[in-house]
């Protein structure tokens, strides 16, 4: 070997240990909540522009219209979650089940109204969908940023240790 050789080597493999640290470190559940009109969509949408630079994998955007679909760079799947028949938490759960199943390289799906796409009307009822996502994250390490339409001063106390903005 010639010392280039070594020093890509090295260099690979200092690489993969830095992204097995900052992988472990990553919070993989994160909450942009605030009232209407706080600026939640535009920092999902920055945040999620942002992303494109820093990850390897693939980025998917949910929402519930086509409004913003312009202001996300090409790389990033948008999909308007209105175009499925989803009636619950349950079947959002399934929704988002499925686009990870068909999609193994996708490591961050950014949520624009978590409690509006998932149809959930209490927040004190949003604990079982969280603790799935959670599990789903866990397991196969996806990052999920949701934005929810609340005052951050009545967000249970399980949903305080998701907040970022």
């Amino acid at each position: 070997m010639q010392i280039g050789e070594y020093i890509i080597m090295y260099v690979s493999i200092n690489h993969y240990f830095i992204n097995q640290y900052f992988k472990e470190a990553i919070v993989m559940i994160r909450l942009v909540a605030g009232n209407a009109g706080e600026g939640k969509t535009k920092s999902l949408i920055k945040m999620a522009n942002d992303a494109v630079n820093i990850t390897d994998g693939h980025i998917v955007y949910l929402d519930c219209d086509s409004s913003h679909m312009l202001q996300l760079k090409h790389q990033i799947r948008y999909t308007n979650i209105s175009d499925y028949p989803i009636s619950d938490y349950k079947e959002f759960f399934g929704f988002m089940c499925g686009i990870l199943s068909e999609d193994n390289d996708i490591s961050e799906i950014y949520a624009d109204g978590l409690l509006k796409l998932a149809r959930v009307n209490d927040l004190d009822t949003s604990y079982e969908l969280i603790d799935k996502l959670k599990a789903l994250s866990d397991k196969f390490n996806v990052r999920f940023v949701f934005s929810i339409n609340c005052n951050t001063d009545v967000l249970p106390d399980y949903l305080k240790e998701f907040i970022v903005a």
